[in-house]
């Protein structure tokens, strides 16, 4: 019995519902990028990274927050039901879901891009650059 059978599967409905519910949390890069190709973009796109990473190459499109900065006096900008996207450097890091927590405390839709600016990247899709403003 090899490690991947030692532990049996969940049975189908259970899993069928384990595996609907992700998209109800989780969107992909080629969703995402479909969306802003098509100019159907209905979501906002965060970029949680941080001001110089957002510089050094973004998703094009997306807003510069660090998940940090993430509060509701900056997030009651945007109208209400405004569904936010979030996405950090991939799957190493955990800013996207830290993110994804201080929107959803603040009572906000939100979706994380799975695989971040690496998944990106893996997908072909290009960057953006942006200068960073002088202090």
């Amino acid at each position: 019995m090899s490690h991947v059978t030692a532990t049996a599967a969940a049975p189908s409905p259970l899993a069928l519902a384990h595996f609907e519910a992700e998209f109800t949390f989780e969107t992909d890069c080629w969703d995402v990028h479909d969306a802003l190709s098509s100019g159907q973009q209905d979501f906002v796109l965060l970029d949680v990274r941080g001001t110089e990473k957002y510089a050094a190459g973004h998703v094009p499109g997306a807003v510069d927050l660090a998940h940090r900065k993430i509060i509701g006096s900056k997030m009651a900008a945007y109208p209400q039901g405004t569904l936010f996207v979030v996405y950090c450097a991939g799957p190493h890091c955990n800013g996207a879901a830290r993110a994804a927590v201080r929107l959803a405390k603040l009572g906000l839709p939100v979706k994380l891009m799975a695989g971040g600016i690496t998944g990106w990247l893996d997908e072909g899709f290009e960057l953006e650059r942006a200068a960073l403003a002088a202090a």
